[in-house]
């Protein structure tokens, strides 16, 4: 498999998540996974409440825990009891992130497609900023934090390179169309025979 490139699809750990579907949904595709919708009693500010959790199985276990852009602050900050006003000053909203419970790391993926030159350029210089506003607010709950952008193939341009090598260079991620189940520690299914 090559890092950041295509093709893979079928090895050990190749198993990939395109950026053309919700992570929810491609992972209840998956042989062995389940995503359900469950309900949660916590208590936040001293107010009992339900949050509503996307939790991820896999053979029956419980590994991963799914938020979409308010449900991060709505449901996952709720359970957490952090209060985002009290770390920063506006909400950052995720397309798409994932709380791996054996990785203690919430990972926050942000699909980025473009057709033409725009202000979609710009914002992947911003993944620094973005990474440690989020560091910030799971800073409480001892949680890691990984930023990884899902690119699509308008990205591969020459003109890119230094913005990619920027990327890296804060400790950021990006991949060009799928992103490796591996790399978000999810287990991989086995192959069928």
């Amino acid at each position: 498999m090559i890092k950041n490139g295509k093709g893979g699809g079928n090895t050990k750990t190749g198993l990939l998540f395109e950026g053309k579907t919700d992570l929810g949904t491609f992972l209840s595709q998956q042989r062995g996974y389940a995503v359900k919708r469950e309900n949660e009693e916590v208590e936040f500010e001293g107010k009992k409440d339900t949050v509503t959790v996307r939790n991820v199985y896999y053979k029956g276990e419980k590994v991963a825990e799914l938020y979409k852009k308010h449900e991060f602050y709505n449901s996952l900050l709720v359970k957490l009891e952090i209060n985002w006003k009290d770390y920063i000053s506006k909400q950052l909203l995720p397309d798409d992130s994932i709380f791996v419970i054996i990785k203690n790391t919430v990972y926050i993926i942000e699909c980025k497609h473009q057709q033409v030159a725009g202000s979609v350029d710009e914002k992947l210089q911003t993944c620094d900023f973005k990474k440690k506003e989020y560091k910030k607010l799971l800073s409480k709950a001892n949680l890691d934090v990984e930023y990884i952008y899902l690119l699509d193939d308008w990205f591969r341009s020459a003109k890119y390179k230094d913005v990619l090598d920027y990327i890296h260079s804060v400790s950021c991620d990006y991949y060009f169309e799928y992103i490796p189940l591996y790399r978000l520690g999810l287990p991989v299914p086995e192959k069928e025979e």
